[in-house]
């Protein structure tokens, strides 16, 4: 909050569907929708249900559970490069251990990552993200050693001639090419054509493994996340967020070659007690199967142009499907260093007047709004009218 002028966050005491409601009354329609998990809206009637069904029967049992079979079977069957698939609880855990097993089955230490992409914060991909650490202005953070980044590599994001120059040089050890096919934690910064298909070339060529981290665009952007729509099948992918239908979980996977060399069955050590949960998995599957149907996706379409136009007057909207950012500039925003050329200071102003006229927007210029089904014509149509009257 102190990024956009405001000493302290408030408290929330509830939500339900665009909705929250703060521990003094304070109703405020909801943009961030807990960071991008709640494509259904808050306490949506069908996920409590599943959850309170799923607490009755126990909580956690460091045992097996049909339900973590039945979710892992609709991952592998909506993501395109998903073969086998781990469940893990954070999308931080999935990243770190992604790299793990990228690094092991190419016994290889080097990754690629983009600068302004954040992979959660692992100590070796602290190294130039974005999100949080862009909002605070830290190129780092302390606590994280000098060793511990130094096998890795950091490229512009969409910079295709960056990217071979780092694989020319670094090849021979280099593991994987970590990237956000839609970058959104520097804002939504989608991928210009070709970049996407050079990263998997490049990868081809090198032999390292092209990661992606759809923790925000997996089941977002299309069912089958950004690789879907964009065609282009990473060798691993990490999910998070919709996944775990606003409860504790994530993902990764990929070909079975590679996932085999994840313990018990192969010698890379990967554990967690939580790891899918019951509650999880139980939200997790609601929201995976109802998102089976296409028409979804059409509906998330038009309700994101619908304020996407809306939006254009006032700045630099950026939007792939559900998620986008208005960007307080007018050149096309295409990598960090662009993200950082947005008058922050106007966008917190922006944020200090939607918050006082009940709206709330992520407190950063380096966020996406996330669409969901709870939002209606009504609600985008109000945020548009209140923008706009900020404008003048």
């Amino acid at each position: 909050m102190r990024a956009v002028g405001l000493d302290e966050p408030f408290f929330v005491r509830s939500a339900q569907g665009a909705y929250l409601e703060d521990v003094d009354g304070n109703r405020y329609l909801d943009w961030v929708m807990s960071w991008g998990p709640l494509v259904f809206g808050h306490a949506d009637a069908e996920i409590v249900a599943a959850v309170c069904d799923a607490a009755e029967r126990g909580t956690s049992f460091g045992a097996p559970t049909e339900a973590e079979v039945e979710l892992a079977a609709e991952l592998v069957d909506a993501v395109p490069s998903v073969e086998k698939v781990r469940l893990v609880s954070s999308g931080t855990e999935a990243a770190m251990s992604a790299v793990r097993l990228a690094r092991a089955f190419t016994s290889r230490d080097r990754i690629v990552k983009f600068a302004g992409c954040y992979h959660g914060h692992a100590d070796p991909l602290l190294a130039s993200a974005g999100s949080g650490i862009a909002t605070f202005g830290l190129p780092s953070s302390p606590g994280v050693p000098s060793a511990t980044t130094s096998h890795t590599i950091v490229c512009p994001y969409n910079d295709v001639d960056a990217a071979a120059v780092a694989v020319t040089e670094y090849g021979e050890g280099l593991a994987a090419i970590l990237v956000e096919p839609v970058a959104g934690n520097m804002g939504v910064v989608p991928p210009e054509p070709g970049f996407l298909e050079v990263l998997r070339q490049l990868c081809d060529a090198s032999g390292a493994l092209l990661v992606f981290d759809e923790v925000i665009t997996g089941f977002r952007v299309a069912r089958g996340g950004a690789q879907e729509r964009y065609g282009v099948v990473p060798d691993l992918t990490i999910l998070g967020k919709i996944v775990g239908g606003g409860l504790p979980l994530a993902a990764f996977g990929g070909r079975a070659e590679i996932m085999d060399r994840l313990a018990p069955a192969g010698d890379v050590y990967q554990a967690g007690t939580l790891s899918g949960n019951p509650l999880a998995t139980a939200a997790g599957l609601v929201v995976l199967r109802r998102l089976r149907d296409s028409s979804v996706y059409d509906e998330l379409e038009r309700r994101g142009a619908r304020l996407e136009a809306g939006l254009a007057p006032h700045g630099r909207v950026q939007r792939v499907g559900a998620m986008a950012t208005l960007f307080m500039t007018d050149a096309p925003v295409r990598d960090f260093e662009g993200a950082q050329r947005a008058d922050v200071e106007r966008y917190a102003a922006l944020f200090r007047h939607l918050l006082e006229s009940g709206i709330y927007v992520a407190p950063s210029q380096f966020e996406a709004m996330f669409v969901s089904f709870a939002h209606g014509d009504e609600e985008i149509d109000r945020t548009i009218e209140t923008i706009a009257d900020f404008d003048g």
